[in-house]
């Protein structure tokens, strides 16, 4: 089976989900969130039917589509996340109906159009891990950031949901308009569309890449603003706190986890080759500096946050820095240990570790209303399980041993101690030691802090079910995550 079908079924599954919810009105509208996990549960299977290019067709399409290790790897990736944010929706649906004014005529207002949206942008971020022609990095991107303005914005009755939804709306598109240019520039500099093509151009002494190394410079630079708003890296992470604390807490989930997901591998397709060369020596410099800012700033100012949603923005910031410096790596990594391994264990981990915090949010909100770490209050007494759950996944956050968290840091600490970048591994400890306090203080809330009631959290047995999964996970990558780093070599 060509890669290209999962893609088709993604977006078949979407429509017919569409459909269903516009011409089935008396129905539970559940139905479609439960039709699309059981979907896409199928379409993940098939990523293990999949022919390569030499096996199957060796149509045009391979010109700009790629089928390798990368690309299946985080089509996977997009699949698992897409199932449980749709788990979290479900989980989510008393906030859906209350902001989108259900009332006894539409009781499920609004309901199945949330559940139905994030496969289309699923769809998307598959096409993104198999882009490798910037023409289909730039339209898959965009069929992503599009659906994200859509479900930003989504709780219409809520004003921080809307304020959220402009704002991710009005930088997203300044973001768009700096990669633009920056293709454009690379494309006028290479002469090709292709990434394979752009790369071979480097070897070439008389290409204008390596007789205008400024302009190359300058072409790569709009390209690292562009993406730096999509990973949320600094200085382009202002919207970051705003939007993740007013967007419904599914997508905030989809946009910490997918959209940073898919940013990393198209950052890593395109840079990876100037990494590696001397066509603009100055890259690797301008990457690091952006990874020690993001890694400071992130951790530093997580640690007065008195809001979890908004404290794990700038968690997601701090995350964000480690994966720009693996990146600024790349050309000192060895053959034992692979940059883009490497990069997929620590998002590995990160998928597991954010969905669990996210999911776990998603339940509390919906039961107790609150979103501060104070509403966290004695939650061991409430929900044992959740408590537990959340437990595992903070301190892998942290980095503590024997979790996914802390073998993503070490990995990352290796690649930098190889490339003997001092500085930064020097302020990267900085930010562990921050996130340490951060990460801890929801854990002293759990279980040394007395809740103001005794309201208890019900957790639902498919929820139960992804929260033991994502935990299970999180140990296994924390005691064996050789399987993906030799899945990369």
């Amino acid at each position: 089976m060509p890669a290209y079908y999962l893609e088709a079924a993604v977006v078949v599954l979407g429509i017919v989900l569409m459909l269903m919810e516009a011409f089935v009105d008396k129905a539970d509208k559940s139905f479609v969130g439960k039709v699309g996990i059981v979907g896409l549960g199928v379409i993940f299977l098939g990523l293990f039917m999949v022919k390569s290019p030499a096996d199957g067709d060796t149509g045009a399409i391979w010109s700009f589509y790629a089928v390798d290790a990368t690309s299946l790897f985080y089509k996977g990736f997009a699949l698992i996340t897409t199932i449980i944010v749709l788990v979290m929706s479900l989980d989510y649906r008393g906030v859906i109906q209350h902001y989108m004014g259900a009332d006894q005529e539409k009781p499920q207002a609004g309901l199945g159009e949330f559940l139905y949206l994030p496969l289309f942008t699923c769809a998307g971020l598959m096409w993104m891990a198999s882009a490798k022609d910037i023409v289909s990095i730039f339209v898959s991107l965009e069929l992503v950031t599009i659906s994200f303005y859509i479900l930003v914005a989504f709780l219409r009755r809520n004003v921080g949901s809307l304020e959220a939804g402009v704002k991710y709306l009005i930088l997203g598109a300044l973001s768009t308009g700096f990669l633009v240019y920056g293709l454009t520039w690379l494309f006028g500099l290479s002469g090709e569309t292709g990434l394979a093509e752009i790369a071979a151009e480097l070897g070439n002494e008389d290409s204008p890449m390596n007789a205008h190394p400024q302009a190359l410079l300058f072409a790569l630079a709009l390209i690292i603003v562009a993406l730096g708003f999509k990973v949320a890296a600094v200085p382009f992470q202002i919207w970051v706190p705003d939007v993740y604390q007013g967007a419904p807490t599914p997508i905030t989930a989809f946009l910490s986890v997918g959209s940073k997901a898919a940013g990393f591998v198209v950052g890593f397709r395109i840079m990876e080759p100037f990494i590696a060369s001397d066509a603009a020596p100055q890259l690797v410099t301008l990457i690091l500096a952006i990874a020690g800012a993001t890694i400071l700033l992130g951790n530093l100012a997580a640690v007065s946050q008195s809001n979890f949603k908004r404290m794990l923005a700038y968690s997601s910031i701090s995350h964000a820095g480690f994966l720009l410096l693996a990146l600024g790596c790349a050309r000192a990594a060895g053959d034992d240990v692979q940059v883009e391994g490497v990069m997929a264990l620590y998002l590995s981990g990160y998928l597991a570790m954010t969905l669990i915090v996210f999911h776990v949010m998603c339940l509390v909100r919906d039961q107790l209303g609150g979103e501060e770490i104070s509403t966290y209050n004695g939650l061991s007494k409430r929900s044992p399980f959740l408590a537990g759950i959340l437990l595992v996944a903070m301190v892998s956050l942290a980095g503590v041993p024997f979790t996914a968290g802390f073998f993503g840091k070490f990995y990352v600490f290796l690649l930098a101690i190889q490339s003997r970048f001092y500085v930064i591994i020097a302020v990267a400890v900085i930010g562990v030691g921050a996130g340490f306090y951060y990460y801890l203080k929801v854990v002293k809330a759990m279980y040394w802090e007395e809740a103001d009631d005794d309201r208890q959290v019900r957790v639902p047995p498919l929820a139960k079910g992804a929260l033991i999964v994502l935990a299970v996970i999180i140990f296994v990558l924390g005691v064996y995550p050789s399987p993906i780093l030799e899945f990369f070599s």
